[in-house]
C-alpha cells in the first residue's frame, strides 16, 4: 500500500449554535473592531420581528440594511448591494437567510472591494478547457452568517450569481469572504417554510453523495459527508412533519459538514443540472436535484461503486453479509424524496421537454462536470438523463 500524497487545508469557523448564539453576534463584531454593519436579507426578514432580535443584538453597529435580495442572487441585485455597501461605508457583512442571501452578501463584497463588473472577475473557461480564476486581492469586508435554512452555501468561499441576459452562472471565488462567524439562532431556523428547508437539504444530501462517489481519496473530507449524510437520513424525515429548532439545527450542522467536505471533493451531474435548469426556470436547486438525482445515480452505477458503499453505511443500508449496491441507494433516497413531498419529473415543475435538448447543451459547458465518476462524453447522455426524469 503507497502512501497518498495529499493536502488538506481546513478554513477557521467561529460557530455559535443554540438560543444564546444572537448573544454572540456584537461580541464578534468588536472582534473585528466592526462599527459600521450591514445587513442583507429579504424583504420578508427586514419587515417582520425576527429583523427587530438583529437589530438589537447589534446595537449601535447597525449602519443600514439591503432588502432586495432575490432568489439565484442576479447580477443586478448584487450591484445594488454593493453599492449600498460602499455609499454606507460598510465595515462588515450581515447575511441573514438562504443561500441567495448569503451568496448576495459575498458577492456584494467581492464587487464593493473590487471595483469591477461580475465579467472582470469571475472564472472564466480558457481555449484548452482549463479554468482560470482572476486573482481577487483586494481585502474583503468580514462576513457573518445567520443561515434560516439548511444550505451549504453557510461555509462556501464561492459565490455564483445569475446573469439573466446571457443565462449564465458566473462564479467568483475569494477565501477571504468565507463567513468569519456562523450563528443558528432557533428563531431564525424556525421562520423558513418546511418547503425551503426540505428543498435546500435535499441540495445538500446531493451535494455528499456526489462527493463521496466522486474520484477524491480525502479521508478527512469523506468522514464529514458521511456523518452530513447520517444527520440528513435521521432528521429530514422528521423535518418534513413538524418544525422543530433542534432538527432543523441538526440539518443545519449537516449542510455546514457538507459544505466543508465538498471544498475537497468533485461534484458531478446532479449539481450540473441544477445549474443549468434552476435559474433559467425559476426552480430550487434541491428540487431539481430531487428529479434528477436517482436518474444520475443509475447512468453512474458503476463507476460509482466504491464510493456507493460509504453512501449505503451513512444511510443506514449496510447489513451483515449483505452487498451495498446502486439501486439499494436509490430507492432509499427515491423512498426520501416521496415522503418529503416533493415534484418527481421535470414536467411537473414546468420544464418544456423542448428545452431539454439546450439544457442539455449548455451542462455541457460546466465545469463541475468533469467531476462526475464516468466520463461524459457528449451532450446526447445528459440528453438522455433528462428525458428519463421528465
Amino acid at each position: 500500500m503507497t502512501m497518498q500524497n495529499f493536502q488538506h487545508v481546513t478554513p477557521p469557523l467561529r460557530l455559535f449554535h443554540g438560543p444564546d448564539s444572537l448573544t454572540h453576534l456584537g461580541r464578534e463584531l468588536d472582534r473585528v473592531r466592526s462599527q459600521r454593519a450591514v445587513v442583507v436579507c429579504g424583504d420578508w426578514l427586514a419587515k417582520g420581528p425576527l429583523f427587530e432580535r438583529i437589530r438589537a443584538a447589534l446595537g449601535p453597529r447597525c449602519a443600514g440594511v439591503y432588502d432586495e435580495v432575490l432568489g439565484h442572487s442576479p447580477v443586478a441585485s448584487v450591484e445594488d448591494a454593493a453599492g449600498l455597501l460602499r455609499h454606507l461605508e460598510a465595515d462588515a457583512v450581515i447575511a441573514v437567510g438562504g443561500g441567495s442571501a448569503i451568496v448576495t452578501a459575498r458577492a456584494a463584497g467581492i464587487l464593493a472591494a473590487e471595483g469591477k463588473p461580475v465579467s472582470e472577475l469571475c472564472t472564466v473557461t480558457e481555449p484548452d478547457g482549463s479554468l482560470r480564476s482572476p486573482k481577487l486581492s483586494a481585502p474583503k469586508l468580514p462576513q457573518f452568517v445567520l443561515p434560516t435554512t439548511p444550505t451549504t452555501a453557510t461555509v462556501k468561499a464561492g459565490s455564483a450569481v445569475f446573469d439573466p441576459a446571457s443565462g449564465q452562472r458566473l462564479a467568483m471565488f475569494d477565501p477571504k469572504t468565507r463567513a468569519q462567524s456562523v450563528f443558528v439562532d432557533p428563531e431564525m431556523i424556525l421562520s423558513a417554510p418546511r418547503s425551503l428547508v426540505a428543498t435546500a437539504s435535499i441540495n445538500t444530501l446531493s451535494m455528499a453523495i456526489e462527493g463521496l462517489t466522486s474520484r477524491s481519496q480525502d479521508a478527512l473530507a469523506h468522514g464529514a459527508l458521511m456523518h452530513a449524510l447520517r444527520l440528513l437520513g435521521q432528521h429530514l424525515p422528521r423535518a418534513a412533519r413538524e418544525d422543530d429548532a433542534a432538527v432543523r439545527g441538526q440539518l443545519v450542522l449537516a449542510a455546514i459538514l457538507c459544505g466543508q467536505g465538498t471544498d475537497h471533493t468533485a461534484a458531478g451531474i446532479t449539481t450540473v443540472l441544477g445549474h443549468a435548469i434552476g435559474a433559467r426556470h425559476d426552480i430550487e436547486n434541491g428540487t431539481v436535484n430531487a428529479i434528477v438525482l436517482p436518474h444520475v445515480l443509475r447512468f453512474n452505477a458503476d463507476a460509482a461503486a466504491a464510493g456507493m458503499v460509504d453512501v449505503a453505511a451513512a444511510l443506514d443500508l449496510q447489513r451483515p453479509g449483505a452487498q451495498a449496491d446502486s439501486q439499494r441507494v436509490i430507492e432509499k433516497v427515491s423512498s426520501l424524496f416521496s415522503g418529503l413531498g416533493v415534484p418527481r419529473r421535470l414536467r411537473d415543475v414546468n420544464v418544456p421537454r423542448e428545452a431539454l435538448p439546450g439544457i442539455a447543451a449548455h451542462a455541457m459547458g460546466d465545469w463541475f462536470l468533469r467531476g462526475n465518476p464516468r466520463p461524459v462524453r457528449s451532450a446526447t447522455e445528459l440528453q438522455q438523463i433528462l428525458e428519463e426524469a421528465w
